[in-house]
C-alpha cells in the first residue's frame, strides 16, 4: 500500500505507487497554485508575485460573459494585482482605458462649460454687439447660417469687441441698425443644474464602467456590487441625457416639463431596481439588458418630435435634434454591437486583446455623449439669450 510521510525539516517525502519522490515545500506549494489553461496545458496561477492569464474554460461561471472571448482573462486576482493590471495586457486593457479616458475628458468639459461666460452677460455688457448679432442671424436666413452664429456667439463676440476696441471707426456701422438687443438686461442666466446633472451622469457612467472592467475578477462578491453600479451608471446617462432636452425645450411650459422629468425619472429608478436582480446579469439575459436600455433611450423620441413641432422653424431646435439623432445613432448601433458580440462571434480569439465588441460599445458611448454635451451648449446660447421671450 502506498504510504505518505511529511515532516517539519526541509524536505517532504511523497509516495506514489511505492516509489519516493524527494519533494521542497516551494515545490509542492507551486503544485498547488498550477491550474489549467484553456488548451490543456498548465498555467501558474500565481509565479512569485507574477499572476498569469487563463482561458475562457478556466474561469469561475460568474467571470464568464462572453465565450467568443477566449484567452487573456484575470481570474479572481488579489485586488492589489487586479488594481496594477491597469498597467498590464489582458483583455480588459482596453475597455479600462476608454472609458478612465473618457472620464477624464468630460471632466475637462465640465471644468470648461463651468467657467463658461454666459452669452446674456456678454451681450448686455456690449449692447452693440447683441445688435450686431441679431442683424447677422437676421441676414442670414437659413438654418446652417444662423446656427454658425448662435454656436460661435462667444468667440464672434470676444473677436467684434476687441476689433472694435482697436478701429473707433467701425462703432457707427455696428450701432446703426434699429433692431433691439437680443437679450434685455434685466434678464438672468438660465439655469445650469439640467446640463450639469448630464454631466455628471456621463462621468459616473464612464468611471463606473472602468472600474468595473478593472476590479470585477477579483471575487464573485466584488463581481455583483461592480456590475449593479455600471448598470446604475448607463441608468445614469439615459436618464440625465433627458434633463437637457427637457428642461431647455419646456422651459416655459411648466406642465410637459415636469411630465416628461418625472416619466424617464420613474423609468430610471425601476430599470435600476430590476437590476439589483441576481438573474440580471446572466448571459442568457443579454438581449434583455440591451432592449431594456434601448427601450428608455428610444422613449426620448417623444420629447424630441414635440419639440420638433412646437420650435422646428427655429435653427436650435433643428441643430440640437441633429445631436440628438447622432447620440441616438450611435448608443443605438453600441448596443445592437453588445448583445450580438460582433466581431469575435465571426473569429473567435482573433479579438481578445483588441477590437471584440464591448470596446466598440465603449467607444460608441463616449461618441454618443460627446454629441448630446454639443447639443447642451446650443440649448444654453439659446435660453441665455432668449429666456422665455420666444
Amino acid at each position: 500500500m502506498a504510504s505518505s510521510t511529511v515532516t517539519l525539516e526541509k524536505t517532504t517525502t511523497i509516495s506514489s505507487g511505492g516509489v519516493d519522490v524527494p519533494s521542497s515545500p516551494t515545490t509542492m506549494r507551486t503544485r498547488l497554485l498550477k491550474k489549467k489553461g484553456r488548451k490543456g496545458g498548465e498555467k501558474g496561477r500565481c509565479c512569485g508575485h507574477k499572476y498569469e492569464l487563463v482561458g475562457y474554460e478556466a474561469l469561475p461561471e460568474f467571470l464568464k460573459h462572453n465565450e467568443f472571448v477566449l484567452d487573456y482573462y484575470r481570474s479572481e486576482w488579489p485586488i492589489k494585482q487586479a488594481l496594477l493590471s491597469i498597467f498590464s495586457v489582458h483583455n480588459d486593457t482596453i475597455n479600462v482605458w476608454t472609458h478612465l479616458i473618457g472620464f477624464f475628458v468630460f471632466l475637462a468639459l465640465t471644468v470648461c462649460a463651468a467657467t463658461m461666460v454666459p452669452m446674456e452677460y456678454e451681450a448686455s455688457s456690449s449692447p452693440h454687439i447683441a445688435i450686431f448679432t441679431t442683424s447677422a442671424m437676421a441676414n442670414n436666413t437659413g438654418p446652417v447660417n444662423q446656427l454658425m452664429v448662435l454656436i460661435d456667439g462667444r468667440r464672434a463676440v470676444m473677436a467684434m469687441h476687441s476689433y472694435s476696441l482697436r478701429n473707433a471707426s467701425m462703432e457707427p456701422a455696428l450701432t446703426m441698425t434699429s433692431s433691439p438687443p437680443v437679450v434685455p438686461h434685466h434678464h438672468r442666466r438660465v439655469a445650469r443644474w439640467p446640463f450639469y446633472a448630464y454631466l455628471c451622469g456621463a462621468m459616473f457612467c464612464l468611471l463606473m464602467s472602468s472600474l468595473c472592467h478593472l476590479l470585477a475578477c477579483h471575487s464573485e462578491h466584488a463581481s455583483y456590487v461592480l456590475l449593479r453600479l455600471d448598470y446604475a451608471g448607463i441608468t445614469g446617462l439615459i436618464v440625465t441625457s433627458f434633463y437637457p432636452l427637457v428642461y431647455y425645450t419646456f422651459l416655459c411650459d411648466p406642465f410637459h416639463r415636469s411630465l416628461y422629468l418625472g416619466f424617464i425619472t420613474a423609468s430610471g429608478a425601476a430599470a435600476v431596481a430590476v437590476s439589483l436582480l441576481p438573474v440580471f446579469e446572466a448571459p442568457r439575459l443579454r438581449w434583455a439588458r440591451a432592449g431594456l436600455f434601448a427601450c428608455m433611450g428610444l422613449s426620448g423620441l417623444v420629447p424630441i418630435l414635440h419639440k420638433m413641432l412646437v420650435f422646428g422653424a427655429r435653427p436650435e431646435a433643428v441643430i440640437t435634434t441633429g445631436y440628438e439623432m447622432a447620440m441616438g445613432a450611435c448608443y443605438l448601433a453600441g448596443v445592437v454591437v453588445y448583445a450580438t458580440r460582433v466581431p469575435e462571434r465571426w473569429m473567435p480569439g482573433r479579438f481578445d486583446i483588441a477590437g471584440h465588441s464591448h470596446q466598440l460599445f465603449h467607444v460608441l458611448v463616449i461618441a454618443g455623449a460627446y454629441a448630446h454635451y454639443l447639443a447642451g451648449l446650443v440649448y444654453l446660447s439659446w435660453r441665455d439669450m432668449e429666456g422665455c421671450s420666444s
